[in-house]
Parts: structure tokens; C-alpha cells; sequence
């Protein structure tokens, strides 16, 4: 068996994880099992460079919020701002403050300086304007789609006023409400004003695209994709905000769906200008339902991997990231029957692993599931193998 499993073990190189998929794909998911350690965020880099030098990428997408995005889109084909500005206004999540994406920021933004916009490398962001404590504000993306349109077809086709608007938006605050995350009553997602704006959100997304040949012919395609993306994150946010006012048993299930299909919305859409390196947790790029427990309810919803792989096919590819030990956080040596201590034993401190292979080695009697003794981190499913192209194993993580 300690062959076999040796035998689907490759260096981590990027034409390593080519080799393990059927097709070359518009969208290559790299996930990660923990976040915030730097060591998987510089092998995510590595990978990514040697993408782009070897396989023609440009773009890289990370589990950012896609608003914020733009700011280091723009700093990195463009220039515009400073490199301390974009790390503090170009992230979510806290993820501002990573070396590595540090890093990440730099290297592209040298790496564009003096090349044609063609062969530029771009930046975004996927995930919606969301946090564990809450959502965002329809106003930014809400505005900003009605100026784009504003200046660009006549007023009697607009269905609403830039003011009319703001009255109904209101002051953010309200919508920002922590307090509406567990208790429904704070929410003012189901308010009269908030169903208008569902309305006159998915008309503004009609008349964008009613006059899509118009507003190609009129503006730079760059416009109008963002003028898309204001119109997704429009609308994702208002029903988000929706389903945050509910009180009924489904209430959890649809908005931690209603997160991943924004991120699969907004991949879809990557994959348009394609290929793309994708950047986030395990849990939201397999391909396999995803399940956990909430205030101790059971949920269950289809991953923006899931979904996004249902429609592109082998055009969508992801490559798991598994680990052995995290010891500034409690996780020690796997035990030898898991996954994780299988590879463990394997004398390569960093491979990947041709996960097929691996569950066609491992026959019917799956390994035991790990238990992890922090919550931050999500042990690797056996039952999820044969569904992953691939495994990033890291035997061990250092502390940042």
C-alpha cells in the first residue's frame, strides 16, 4: 500500500497539477484547509507564477469580497493608489494584513508594469460583500449600477431616480446591523422598502442587458463587466438580506447557500475572460455537497465549486490542500489510518497527489475521517477522493 500511495506523489509544480487533470481548465480551485497561515498563501503564489509564466494565466481569484477587489484590480493593471492603500481597503476578511497577499499585490504589479493591457495580470475578489457578523449594504453596488446606466441611455428608461433610491436604501446602518445575523427581527431585509429595491434592481439588471449592444459599442467591455458585477452583487445582497429577516427552519440553509451561489455567480463570470487560478477554502470549491452544523441545526447546501462544476464541466478543476501538522494550533501527527497519516508517512515534506489514484489504491474501505482538536481547521473527507482532481499535502506548517 505505502507504494501505491508513493506512486500518485508528485512534486507541488504547476505542470505536476496540469498533468492530474482530464482537460486544461478555465478555472484551476485550489483550496486550502485553514486559513491564515502564509505558508499555504506563499505556495498558492508560487503556483500561481508558474501558471502564468507555463500556462498563460492571467487572473487569480481569491475569497474576497468582490466590491473591495476592484480597488487591487485596479492597482495592479493600473497603478492607481499606493500598495498600503489596496492592502487596507482591497480586502475582506481580515486578509489585508497577510504577507503573502502582500506579496502577491507587489509581484503582479511589477510583473504588469510596461505590458500591453492584453497580457496583464488581473485581481478579483469572489466572494460577496459578506462576513460571519453580517452583510453589506446593497448601496455601492446599487449606485454605482444605475450612475454606469444613468450616463449612458436615455432617463425614460431608467426605472427609478438616483434619489429615489437613496431614500429606500436609507442609512446603511440598518442594513449592517449585526444584531440581525441571530435574531431576524433586527433584519430590514423583509421591510416594504427593501422589497421595492429587490424590484428596481432586477429591472436595472434587465435594461443592462436589454442595451448590451449599446453599451459594448458606447464603452470599454471593462465597464460594462463591472456594471455585471454591480448588478449580481445588487440583487445576491438584497435576497441575502432577505432571507436574513426570515424566521423559519430554512432561514440558515439559505444564506450560507446564498453566499456560495454569489461566489459561484461571480466564477462563472471569471470564467468568461479565463483562465483563472481560484483561491479559497475546501469547503466552498469541492464538488461535493457541503454539510455542518449551525446553532445546532444540520445544514446542508450545493458549494459554488459544486455549482459552478455542474456547468463548465472538466473546464472547472479542483485540487484539495490537505495537512498534517498545525502545531501552534493544537494539530498534531494524524493518526496513521486517516488520510492526512497516510501521506504523513510519505518522506516528501510537500507533494500533490493524484487523488483518483489514491481512492482506486485505497478500494472500497475508506480511511477513517480525522478529528481535528481546533475548529479552524477542516480535516480532509475520504468519502470527497474520487471527486478532487488532486491534494497539496504540507506535512508540517510553521507559525507565521
Amino acid at each position: 500500500m505505502a507504494t501505491e500511495i508513493k506512486d500518485t506523489a508528485h512534486v507541488v509544480e504547476a505542470a505536476a497539477v496540469m498533468r492530474l487533470l482530464p482537460a486544461r481548465p478555465r478555472l484551476l480551485a485550489l483550496g486550502e484547509p485553514t486559513h491564515g497561515e502564509d505558508t499555504l498563501l506563499d505556495l498558492r503564489n508560487e503556483l500561481f507564477r508558474q501558471l502564468v509564466e507555463q500556462e498563460g494565466y492571467r487572473t487569480i481569484a481569491i475569497e474576497s469580497d468582490c466590491l473591495m477587489g476592484l480597488v487591487v484590480d485596479d492597482y495592479v493593471t493600473s497603478g492607481t493608489g499606493t500598495l498600503d492603500e489596496v492592502m487596507e481597503h482591497g480586502f475582506s476578511h481580515g486578509w489585508g494584513t497577510s504577507a503573502a497577499n502582500r506579496e502577491l499585490v507587489r509581484w503582479m504589479r511589477a510583473y504588469n508594469d510596461g505590458r500591453p493591457a492584453s497580457d496583464r495580470l488581473r485581481f478579483a475578489g469572489f466572494d460577496g460583500p459578506l462576513e460571519i457578523t453580517g452583510a453589506a449594504s446593497p448601496r455601492q453596488a446599487l449606485t454605482a449600477l444605475h450612475g454606469y446606466l444613468a450616463d449612458r441611455v436615455t432617463a425614460d428608461l431608467l426605472p427609478c431616480t438616483g434619489e429615489t433610491l437613496d431614500r429606500l436604501l436609507g442609512a446603511d446602518e440598518r442594513w449592517t446591523n449585526s444584531a440581525a445575523m441571530m435574531d431576524p427581527t433586527q433584519s430590514v431585509g423583509q421591510s416594504a422598502g427593501a422589497g421595492e429595491l429587490r424590484l428596481l434592481a432586477d429591472d436595472l439588471v434587465a435594461l443592462l442587458d436589454m442595451q448590451t449592444p449599446h453599451l459594448l459599442a458606447a464603452t470599454p467591455r471593462d465597464g460594462w463587466d463591472r456594471a455585471r458585477l454591480y448588478g449580481r452583487t445588487a440583487t445576491g445582497l438584497l435576497r441575502y438580506h432577505y432571507w436574513m429577516a426570515d424566521t423559519s427552519p430554512a432561514r440558515m440553509t439559505w444564506l450560507v447557500a446564498l453566499r456560495d451561489q454569489m461566489m459561484a455567480h461571480n466564477l462563472r463570470t471569471l470564467a468568461e475572460r479565463g483562465p483563472a487560478l481560484v483561491h479559497a477554502h475546501n469547503g466552498h470549491l469541492q464538488r461535493e455537497k457541503s454539510t455542518t452544523r449551525m446553532a445546532g441545526m444540520p445544514l446542508e447546501w450545493w458549494s459554488a465549486g459544486a455549482l459552478v462544476s455542474a456547468q463548465l464541466g472538466d473546464e472547472y478543476a479542483f485540487v484539495a490542500t490537505a495537512l498534517g501538522t498545525i502545531r501552534h494550533q493544537g494539530v498534531d501527527t494524524p493518526p496513521p489510518d486517516t488520510v492526512e497519516g497516510l501521506l504523513y508517512a510519505l518522506p516528501e515534506d510537500r507533494c500533490v497527489i493524484d487523488a483518483p489514484r489514491l481512492a482506486t489504491a485505497l478500494g472500497d474501505t475508506l480511511p477513517a475521517p480525522r478529528v481535528s482538536p481546533w475548529f479552524g481547521y477542516s480535516p480532509l473527507d475520504p468519502a470527497h477522493l474520487a471527486g478532487t482532481h488532486g491534494i497539496v499535502f504540507v506535512k508540517d506548517v510553521p507559525q507565521n
